[in-house]
């Protein structure tokens, strides 16, 4: 049996994997430590927090989990920006991080949104 497709879980760990790999830029070739800790950090969690949600004990508990996932993903663009303004990324590696952790919140907001809704439906 195939197991189905999760463009979240799949969009989140794509992410991680870009942050992974900047932290690891940052770091080895930049010589920046406490922002790369930070986007580390921040930017690896969502995708942590969208498989909890998939394990999620209540409906309430989903709502929670993808919450912290957005707050997360909220986190890491911050970083994101200052890295940028402060000239440690590009101008096209910048927008192309950016957009995808722009796309995951649109995608975690809707998540939760359709989620409260079925839950109001439901009482």
């Amino acid at each position: 049996m195939k197991p189905k497709n999760d463009p979240l879980k799949e969009k989140t760990m794509r992410f991680a994997i870009r942050i992974v790999r900047l932290s690891k830029y940052l770091t080895e070739v930049q010589k920046e430590f406490v922002i790369s800790r930070q986007i580390l950090r921040s930017g690896t969690n969502p995708g942590a927090m969208v498989r909890e949600a998939a394990n999620a004990e209540s409906g309430r508990d989903f709502i929670h989990k993808l919450s912290v996932a957005q707050k997360e993903t909220s986190e890491t663009l911050y970083w994101l920006e200052l890295l940028y303004h402060a000239a440690y990324l590009s101008k096209p590696q910048y927008e192309s991080i950016i957009n995808d952790g722009m796309e995951i919140m649109k995608i975690l907001r809707s998540s939760i949104l359709t989620k409260k809704q079925r839950m109001n439906d439901e009482l």
